[in-house]
């Protein structure tokens, strides 16, 4: 017996980062849109915990106990008292390390299906705290569509939207470690010795999701580490004019990097923006999807 969960990548069209707190952390108003690039993890029966991976970049994903889909299979035995004894097989599509949430969806992933192949029968509830125990992408993994997450993302407010948003993702020759861009982005805030302000989400982009429209959506997205990015990956800059002068509505990092994301009118618009990205030579790899999708899903 097995169960596999599908579940989503995800793009940041809002995300305001506040000062850094004193655990290190950085209050956040994420406003996370669920797109169609999925992970599917599956869990099968097994005499002891293990990991293993297929896909792209597979090799970049850790094997062990790091792993967030190893943490979700403990985390919820640990609740239920028993052993963890699961093989969890990864394939990926999510693009490793880059920015848009595929570790965090795995470990999503991992939670519901050891739910299911267990029997838990844990609530809606129990299952997001877990997850925020996890990570503060991890939630939103489960929940998927749209969201505001505040906090440290993890506390989430579903959004509601009026269609569908097509976009363009191209990866990077190398990724970028998340802790690192935080740390980029303290430094960059210190050296301009300005006031950080608190994290609130955009009321006009709000807007333009609730009523799907792509151009209003594109005039107000922001992303506040992307200059930290474009910092330590200073080539994401020339990713990023290529899809502009391609026809993207707007182009931003993707979270913390180092996926650039780029807003197409439409599916058409989308794959010709796409077919330019590709033939720029600033980047390893371009793919499409719409959003939103739903969140990590049983099949």
């Amino acid at each position: 017996m097995s169960v596999t969960v599908r579940v989503p990548a995800k793009v940041n069209v809002q995300l305001a980062v506040g000062a850094a707190r004193p655990d290190g952390f950085h209050d956040l108003a994420n406003v996370f849109l669920a797109v169609g690039l999925f992970d599917e993890v599956t869990v099968t029966p097994a005499d002891e915990l293990r990991i293993t991976c297929e896909g792209p970049d597979a090799a970049q994903v850790p094997l062990d106990g790091t792993n967030l889909a190893a943490r979700a299979a403990v985390a919820l035995a640990e609740r239920y008292g028993r052993t963890p004894a699961v093989h969890i097989h990864i394939a990926k599509d999510i693009p490793v390390a880059g920015g848009m949430a595929g570790g965090s969806a795995d470990g999503a992933g991992a939670l519901l299906a050891c739910d299911a192949l267990w029997g838990t029968g844990a609530s809606r509830v129990e299952l997001l705290d877990i997850c925020a125990e996890l990570g503060s992408d991890v939630p939103f993994s489960l929940v998927g569509g749209a969201a505001l997450g505040v906090g440290r993302g993890e506390k989430l407010t579903v959004l509601e939207t009026g269609g569908d948003f097509h976009w363009v993702f191209a990866m990077a020759e190398r990724g970028l470690s998340t802790p690192a861009v935080f740390r980029e982005f303290d430094r960059l805030v210190a050296v301009a010795d300005s006031e950080v302000p608190a994290p609130v989400a955009s009321p006009e982009l709000l807007d333009a999701l609730a009523k799907g429209d792509p151009d209003a959506l594109a005039a107000t997205v922001s992303n506040d580490l992307q200059p930290a990015a474009l910092s330590l990956f200073p080539a994401l800059a020339d990713t990023l004019a290529a899809g502009r002068a391609a026809g993207a509505l707007t182009a931003l990092v993707s979270g913390s990097g180092p996926t650039t994301a780029f807003l197409a009118r439409d599916a058409v618009a989308a794959r010709q923006v796409a077919e330019a990205l590709s033939a720029s030579g600033t980047c390893r790899s371009v793919r499409v999807a719409a959003g939103p999708v739903p969140g990590a899903s049983v099949l």
